[in-house]
């Protein structure tokens, strides 16, 4: 049996200023063309279908393509609702959508609805909040404890179906997992994670929700996919693939990483605004660039000047050398402090590292003067209304 096991595609999503949405498409044309190519007999999706619970149109109308597609492919897929999606949305028209091929597991209803593929019985846990679900479940207020009666409940449907193969795709952070910064926080209680011994007895268990592709123990047999682009220039070094998982008639499980289509490099710099300028790296151009200037003092339009040289320019942050001010010692200081001019030179001093210059100061000062003069002339307003009520 060979499955192809894929997650966390958040469709709609964007990278600070980029529009994800054209490499979103690219990458379900792969997607469809590549699980044909592998003569595939299923394809998991493991949650985070989408960004957000109520998605753009386009988001929407990419997703039915990609859908349309692995039906006319005669391909079965198997779909869970992850942390990101909503259940009730995503999951709308699942009993339609699964006479063509396209099965949908959103609820707790669903977790015993197996899809049968080369002999092998694939179940899909959706996101379980354990406060939503904990009653219907009969069990404890935490991800562990929620999973392990789903996973209970999957192991007696298996059981009583004659089936001694099963895969099982959930959505959720295992112990021991690396997690990246573009994970949404999925704490309850102030615990986050479930002990991978929750999914014990099972062939394959097909995870989502990080977005690095890893295994959590040595076998192979849990996996996570990882998001097929990167969502955050924390994710620059990981190589995104899908998995190509092989199931043989004993049980044992392969796994191949199928690597997928990466729109551009990501990269991030640091340096000065003039050595980043400076420059000689021909790639640079063609990556999304993150990019944290050291300059003691914050310098005029450094985006623009950055896009005008590097024009995928996504991201800056300022870490400047040397030490800056303490905050604390900066509220003191203009605390005793009257004049207003004064007061937004240590301002800008505090948030650029450095005194304002000539221009600068006189820029303040006619905006100052201006504030003045119109309060002044606010009040004098003020005052001939009040004579002429009175």
């Amino acid at each position: 049996m060979r499955l192809i096991h894929t997650s966390d595609w958040h469709l709609g999503r964007t990278l600070h200023s980029a529009d994800l949405l054209p490499y979103q498409a690219d990458f379900l044309d792969w997607l469809v063309a590549e699980s044909i190519a592998q003569r595939a007999d299923a394809v998991v999706v493991a949650g985070d279908i989408y960004d957000r619970a109520v998605p753009t149109t386009d988001a929407v109308a990419l997703l039915d393509r990609a859908l349309t597609g692995f039906a006319e492919a005669g391909l079965p897929v198997l779909l869970t609702s992850g942390n990101h999606d909503s259940a009730v949305r995503l999951g709308f028209g699942s009993r339609l959508s699964e006479a063509a091929g396209v099965h949908l597991r959103t609820s707790v209803a669903d977790i015993t609805r197996p899809l049968v593929a080369g002999g092998v019985a694939l179940y899909g846990i959706p996101y379980l909040l354990p406060d939503a679900v904990m009653d219907e479940l009969g069990t404890g207020r935490s991800h562990a404890c929620v999973l392990a009666a789903a996973v209970d409940l999957i192991k007696k449907d298996a059981a009583g179906r004659g089936f001694d193969r099963t895969v099982v795709a959930a959505h959720a952070f295992v112990t021991g997992a690396e997690p990246a910064e573009s994970e949404r926080d999925i704490r309850v209680g102030g615990i986050a994670d479930v002990p991978a011994s929750v999914f014990s007895g099972l062939t394959y268990v097909a995870l989502g929700h990080l977005h690095g592709q890893q295994n959590v123990g040595p076998a192979g047999r849990i996996r996570y996919s990882g998001s097929p682009l990167a969502f955050s220039f924390g994710e620059r070094h990981q190589a995104k693939s899908v998995t190509l998982a092989e199931i043989d008639d004993a049980g044992n499980v392969t796994t191949k990483k199928l690597p997928t289509p990466v729109p551009r490099p990501l990269r991030q710099v640091r340096g000065s605004l003039e050595e980043m300028l400076a420059l000689d790296d021909p790639e640079l151009a063609l990556a999304w660039l993150k990019v944290v200037l050291t300059d003691t003092v914050r310098p005029a339009a450094p985006m623009e000047r950055l896009r005008e040289r590097w024009p995928h320019t996504l991201a800056l942050d300022f870490e400047p050398d040397g030490e800056l001010g303490c905050a604390e010692t900066d509220l003191r200081g203009i605390a005793q402090v009257s004049d207003p001019a004064q007061i937004c030179a240590r301002f800008v001093e505090f948030t650029s590292g450095g005194p304002p210059d000539e221009e600068q100061l006189a820029v303040l000062a006619d905006v100052i003067e201006t504030v003045q003069q119109a309060g002044a002339q606010e009040n004098g307003s003020l005052t001939v209304v009040k004579e002429l009520a009175a």
